[in-house]
Formats: C-alpha cells, sequence, structure tokens
C-alpha cells in the first residue's frame, strides 16, 4: 500500500472467524471507546463483521505495519450506510472509519502515518472525489488528525448512536495536507 518513514503498512480483507479474537480485543479497548462495543463479546464481533463481509456497500480490512496487525479500516458507501438521509451524498463519496491497534508502546506519529496510508489507500480508486468521516463530536483527538491530513469539519449530525462531526477531504486537499 505505502511506505512511510516508520515502515510499510498494508491492508488485507477482515477474516472474521480467523480476526474476530485481534478485533475484539482492540474494539473492548478503553482507548477505542468511540467505537462503541466496550461490551461486545468475541461472537458479536465476529457476528459485526461477517454483516460487513456480506455487505457490498461496506468493507473492513486489517491494516498491517510491517506484516503485523496494527489497524482496522472501513469504508462504506455513505449513499447506501452510516449517513443515509443525514446529507446529500456526491458522486465519488466514500465513508470511512480507523481505529490504530492499542499498544503500550506508542510510536511517535504512528497514528497520523496510518490515517495517511488510509486516506492513499481509498484515494487510490480514482472513482474516489471525497472521503466522507462522521466521528463523535466529543473525540477531539480523531478531529485534529482529520484536520492534519485534509478534512474540512461540514457540520455537526444527530446519528441515532452519537452526535458527529460530518467532515470532509477531497483528494486535492489531501495531497496539499500531506505535502505540506
Amino acid at each position: 500500500m505505502s511506505t512511510v518513514d516508520i515502515g510499510t503498512f498494508t491492508l488485507r480483507p477482515v477474516d472474521p472467524g480467523r480476526d474476530a479474537g485481534l478485533l475484539h480485543a482492540w474494539v473492548t479497548h478503553p482507548k477505542a471507546a468511540f467505537w462503541m462495543m466496550q461490551d461486545a463479546t468475541v461472537g458479536d464481533v465476529e457476528l459485526a463483521y461477517r454483516e460487513i463481509a456480506a455487505d457490498e456497500h461496506h468493507h473492513a480490512l486489517l491494516g498491517l505495519h510491517d506484516g503485523e496487525p496494527a489497524f482496522l479500516m472501513e469504508r462504506y458507501d455513505p449513499a447506501h450506510r452510516e449517513l443515509v438521509g443525514l446529507y446529500e451524498p456526491e458522486p465519488g463519496d466514500i465513508g470511512m472509519h480507523f481505529l490504530v491497534a492499542p499498544t503500550d508502546t506508542p510510536v511517535h506519529g504512528f497514528t497520523r502515518a496510518v490515517i495517511t496510508a488510509v486516506m492513499r489507500h481509498l484515494f487510490e480508486d480514482s472513482a474516489t472525489r471525497r472521503v466522507v468521516v462522521e466521528p463523535d463530536v466529543r473525540n477531539t483527538a480523531v478531529h485534529a488528525l482529520n484536520e492534519a491530513v485534509g478534512f474540512v469539519p461540514e457540520r455537526e449530525i444527530e446519528k441515532p448512536e452519537k452526535k458527529a462531526l460530518l467532515s470532509f477531504c477531497t483528494r486535492e486537499r489531501f495531497e496539499k495536507a500531506v505535502a505540506a
């Protein structure tokens, strides 16, 4: 996928049966509170990712750093999932979520490198014109990361599970942000 100063990132589809235990440890970790799966069982996580795997409008990818699992990335079609009725999607919009694995030995700049790699992956598809995100309004850490790669907040929206900050990043804004 891409090489950055801190290593190489690659992506592979999530295998719900094989990856459920690993993903469970990530999504139930206190640092993943905004993922809203704190009380999930391994079975719940496996079921959730089996549903995603069967959904033509939603895809989950496991991110590897130098070959080791390090992050989760989901891409979805906002005209069919997550944001239906909450904004007017444009051709070329793609929705995204990402989660970096918890660690006891954080590496400075790692999360920014992950979101940069995720965005590069999304924009590798020439049909992608804008990436859409809807993080919880209270998740100030992810708002700062989003801004660092070119996202511009549009407005707060009410989703069934949270108040979210609807934000967009065009290919041009992304390229300008990472070139700076």
